[in-house]
C-alpha cells in the first residue's frame, strides 16, 4: 500500500509538472506569436509612442545645430519649419510649411530659382526630419518593410527598411533608410541611409546616444559613421558597425533644445 501511495504521488507530481510545462510553453508560444505578428507599421507606431506619440503633432520646438538656429511648429496637419542663419547684420530665414518654401533676408522676400529653392528646402527638411525621428515614418509617402531581426552589441533589434514615393516623398525621395528598433524598448538605437551623389550612392550609419526627454518628447544625438568599403550593402551596415569596420565622421548634436506643447484650440 505504501508503494502504491508513493507511485500515485509520483504520477501526480509528473502530471502537475507536465501541466506547468505545457502552460509555460503556451505562454512562450503566445509571446512568440505576438512578436511574429507585429508588422513594420505596428513597430513604428510603438516606437513613435514611446518617443512622444501624439505630442509631436502639437509641439513647438527650438534647437541649435552647428551654430544654426532651428524652430518647428506643428499643429496636426499644419507645420512650419524654420532655419535661421545670422551673417553680420543680415538674418537669413528659410521657412518650409504646408504652403511651400520661402526665403527672407531680414524682412525682405528673396526670389529664388526653383532648383536652388528645392536644395534649400531639402536641407531645412533634413535637419528637422532627423531631429524628431521616428515621428514622420507613418506619412502617406512612406513605405516600410520588416526585415530579419538582427543583434547589435548583444541586443536584439527589429530591422525596418523605409522607402518613399516620388509624390510626397520630398526632393530626396530616392533615399533608402534602415532602422534598428530595440525589441524590448521600441526605441530607435541605430539607423542607416543611402543618398545620391554625383559620383554614385553614399551611405551613412548613425548610432544614437545622449537620450533625453524634454517635455515628453525624446531626443538623441548621433555618432555619424561611413564605410570606406563601397561593396558593403546598406542592409549590412549594422554588421559592419558590430565588426568595427566603419569610420567615425562626425557627431550630430542638437543643443539648447526647448519644447512647448501647443494648445490646438488656439
Amino acid at each position: 500500500m505504501f508503494i502504491m501511495k508513493n507511485y500515485v504521488l509520483f504520477l501526480a507530481l509528473i502530471l502537475v509538472f507536465s501541466c506547468k510545462n505545457e502552460k509555460s510553453n503556451e505562454i512562450k508560444n503566445d509571446v512568440s506569436t505576438i512578436e511574429k505578428s507585429l508588422t513594420a507599421t505596428d513597430i513604428i507606431n510603438k516606437s513613435i509612442e514611446v518617443s512622444g506619440g501624439e505630442n509631436f503633432k502639437r509641439s513647438s520646438l527650438k534647437f541649435e545645430f552647428r551654430d544654426t538656429y532651428y524652430q518647428a511648429l506643428r499643429k496636426y496637419n499644419e507645420f512650419l519649419l524654420v532655419r535661421l542663419n545670422v551673417d553680420g547684420n543680415d538674418s537669413i530665414f528659410d521657412m518650409l510649411s504646408n504652403v511651400g518654401f520661402e526665403r527672407y533676408n531680414n524682412k525682405t522676400f528673396v526670389k529664388l530659382e526653383d532648383s536652388i529653392a528645392k536644395k534649400y528646402e531639402a536641407s531645412v527638411n533634413s535637419v528637422h526630419y532627423f531631429s524628431v525621428l521616428p515621428y514622420g515614418l507613418n506619412d502617406d509617402a512612406v513605405h516600410k518593410t520588416l526585415l530579419e531581426n538582427e543583434k547589435i552589441k548583444d541586443k536584439d533589434y527589429y530591422k525596418i527598411k523605409v522607402t518613399f514615393d516620388a509624390v510626397g516623398g520630398g526632393e530626396d525621395f530616392e533615399d533608402i533608410f534602415i532602422y534598428w528598433i530595440d525589441i524590448k524598448t521600441f526605441k530607435v538605437d541605430y539607423l542607416a541611409y543611402s543618398y545620391n551623389e554625383i559620383d554614385g550612392v553614399g551611405m551613412r550609419f548613425r548610432e544614437a546616444y545622449n537620450e533625453r526627454y524634454i517635455n515628453s518628447l525624446r531626443f538623441v544625438d548621433y555618432n555619424n559613421y561611413k564605410s570606406e568599403d563601397t561593396s558593403i550593402a546598406l542592409e549590412n551596415l549594422g554588421k559592419a558597425f558590430e565588426d568595427n569596420q566603419l569610420k567615425l565622421l562626425s557627431k550630430i548634436e542638437l543643443e539648447n533644445v526647448e519644447v512647448k506643447l501647443v494648445d490646438i484650440n488656439l
